[in-house]
């Protein structure tokens, strides 16, 4: 009986064994015939593509610029365009986004705040969300509603926007300014939330957007307070999984990435906020050729002025996160055509610019300037590279020659003329030089007036105050690269190797023709640069944690308490701006060749002893010359060590005595 049972039960497990054999041999014969089937239960096998832009800042039109010392024409939202359309005729289903500062870079912006062309262009190219920027914020707040209501009552297709972190609960606490609820009002008429929903084919993304602690920093006409951009991120994304069935979380962010992990803005969001699975990083002009990952969450970056559109591919796993299939910079070079109907659309907002802007300084876009034969740095080599810069002396020199040339009340001659190489975004290649290219290579902001371009300031600085501006330069400029500063009129001497705060050894003085001049520190001197430099002083201040700082004064050395009365005006009160200031500078060079056009001197061509760099190591150079800071620096570091070593020594007489007690108590055992 035992036997029967047994054979019973053999037979009953080979009929179960193969009845589950046929099972999953039906189930993957499923599975392969419909696949889509299998993987929808849980959302597995979804796939998205993503095109991406950040940093374009008005460059609508192809531009000529140099790149690794080749002059180059790159961009064209044109250009992109077809190449959106080519991805779009494979997958229609593919999702564009923006990660901000769209606008501020070229002549288009100064229809900014009445025409969006930037937002009505992103329409254009398809872009599904974008968010804010800092340099949306350089019209002020006026410029940016004006947009974002123009936008709006343009009815042309216009992205949707997305910001999670705009602090409105403590705003609306303290008392909402008309500024604030002029902003607030735009954002409303525009449909700006903390997150959109977006549905591509069978995919469902939730887009959020942040704005970086460096973008608040970079924007100092910025009205608005902000959340900390990870704690805010962090309760949206759980409002998202909470109301929302999305299979994607996308984050764009104006926050950046950093060498320095510590700062780097974008990683720090992407370990608080692990639920995000892809990260569009704008604001520090990137250009990422493989993604940073930590854990599941991808962080992506194209660069700036529309040279590249990012492209990738995502597939979705079966515990729901995505994974990356594919990546890569798309160049947007003069090998791509042109849309025909986008470029339309661009050459008639550029037909404005003319018409509209231009005209009032006497100027056309395309106007020949002067003729240039020298090459030139690139902002980038402004910002990275800490020497002279031909770039920076040239534009320094165009702000010193107009204010000394300019029928100003204050007539006294400029001792001191000063660039920033944040306000620098593009430099002068071989050849023709127009208006258009120097309205790009110094583009940015809105003066008092209300008419675009950054007007020119006239402050007064002491002696000691313009050698603490030089060492701001030496020791600062390396943790903030827009503080980085060239100069007219004014030479120094550093070493990097030098104890901070202390890395200057020698500056003084030059005018037009040569000679060193000593400074003085208790004199007042006569600077000029531009009104965003006057206004990111207190930026310095604070990256220096007070220890630099200077009081930009009146003639008369009274201190200026709002920096938009040192505007420099011309006798029939216009403002000078200081893109027209490097034109009229351009103009007045002489025209060498003969042929009508100014030639670019020859003088460019070569360093010219305004910022020496002096690698050294030697004790007796590192010490030299010390002052009051590194004094303290250095018996600062003195204390320290005493203190360590006292400590030290109390500790050894601490032992030494507790062991003393334990031999003497076993000698008494």
């Amino acid at each position: 009986m035992k036997k029967i049972t047994q054979q019973l039960t053999g037979s009953r497990r080979y009929r179960i064994t193969l009845l589950s054999l046929c099972m999953a041999a039906l189930l993957l014969v499923l599975s392969v015939i419909s696949p889509e089937a299998s993987a929808s239960e849980n959302g597995a096998g979804k796939q998205l593509d993503i095109l991406f832009l950040h940093d374009t800042h008005s460059h609508l039109n192809s531009f000529l610029t140099v790149e690794n010392g080749t002059d180059v024409t790159l961009g064209g939202f044109a250009q992109i365009k077809t190449l959106i359309n080519e991805t779009k005729e494979t997958n229609p289903n593919a999702l564009v986004l923006d990660a901000g500062d769209f606008s501020m870079g070229t002549l288009v912006q100064t229809i900014f705040h009445t025409d969006a062309p930037e937002l009505r262009m992103l329409g254009a190219l398809g872009c599904d969300v974008t968010t804010l920027g800092n340099h949306e914020f350089d019209y002020r707040s006026s410029g940016l509603a004006g947009a974002l209501q123009a936008a709006a009552q343009s009815k042309e297709p216009v992205p949707a926007m997305a910001l999670c972190n705009i602090d409105w609960e403590t705003m609306e606490a303290e008392g909402l300014t008309p500024e604030q609820q002029l902003l607030r009002d735009a954002f409303d008429a525009y449909g700006m939330r903390d997150y959109v929903v977006v549905t591509k084919g069978s995919v469902r993304i939730a887009v959020l957007g942040v704005f970086g602690i460096d973008s608040l920093a970079c924007a100092p006409t910025c009205v608005l307070k902000f959340k900390d951009a990870s704690e805010a991120a962090s309760a949206v994304v759980e409002e998202i999984r909470a109301k929302e069935d999305v299979d994607m979380i996308v984050c764009v962010s104006h926050s950046g990435t950093s060498e320095d992990s510590k700062k780097s803005e974008d990683e720090i969001l992407a370990k608080a906020v692990p639920e995000i699975d892809l990260i569009i990083s704008g604001h520090t002009h990137t250009a990422l050729s493989q993604p940073i990952r930590h854990g599941n969450t991808y962080i992506v970056s194209c660069g700036e002025y529309g040279k590249n559109l990012g492209s990738l591919s995502m597939t979705q796993m079966s515990d729901g996160r995505w994974s990356m299939d594919s990546y890569e910079l798309l160049p947007i070079t003069q090998s791509i055509s042109p849309d025909a109907p986008t470029q339309e659309l661009i050459d008639s907002l550029m037909e404005k610019v003319d018409s509209g802007y231009l005209a009032g300084f006497g100027y056309e876009r395309t106007q020949v300037l002067a003729q240039n034969d020298i090459k030139f740095a690139t902002s980038s080599d402004l910002y990275e590279i800490h020497t002279e810069h031909n770039l920076g002396n040239l534009l320094a020199d165009a702000f010193a020659y107009t204010v000394n040339h300019a029928d100003i009340p204050d007539g006294a001659p400029v001792d001191v003329a000063i660039v920033p190489s944040g306000c620098v975004r593009d430099t002068f290649a071989t050849g023709d030089i127009t208006v258009e290219d120097v309205f790009n290579a110094y583009s940015l902001g809105i003066g008092a007036d209300g008419i675009p371009g950054y007007p020119l300031i006239s402050i007064y600085l002491t002696g000691a105050e313009l050698k603490t501006g030089a060492e701001i330069d030496a020791s600062v400029s390396d943790f903030m690269g827009a503080a980085r500063l060239y100069l007219s009129g004014f030479h120094f001497t550093y070493n990097p190797h030098r104890i901070l705060l202390n890395k200057v050894t020698d500056c003084y003085l030059t005018q037009e023709a040569g000679g060193r001049t000593e400074i003085q520190d208790d004199k007042l001197y006569h600077i000029v640069c531009d009104l965003y430099s006057g206004q990111m002083l207190g930026a310095v201040t604070d990256v220096s944690y007070g220890i630099l700082s200077v009081q930009p004064k009146f003639a008369d050395g009274t201190p200026i308490e709002n920096i938009e009365d040192a505007i420099i005006t011309t006798a029939d009160g216009k403002e000078i701006k200081a893109w027209a200031a490097i034109a009229g500078y351009l103009e007045s060079f002489q025209d060498t060749d003969g042929d009508g056009i100014p030639n670019m001197p020859q003088a460019y061509a070569s360093p010219q002893g305004r910022k020496v760099v002096e690698d050294s190591r030697s004790l007796g150079d590192l010490l030299k010359n010390l002052n009051k800071y590194a004094v303290i620096i250095i018996a600062a570091a003195i204390l320290l060590l005493a203190l360590v070593i006292l400590l030290l020594i109390l500790i050894i007489k601490l032992v030494r005595k507790l062991l003393t007690r334990s031999l003497g108590r076993r000698h008494a055992g």
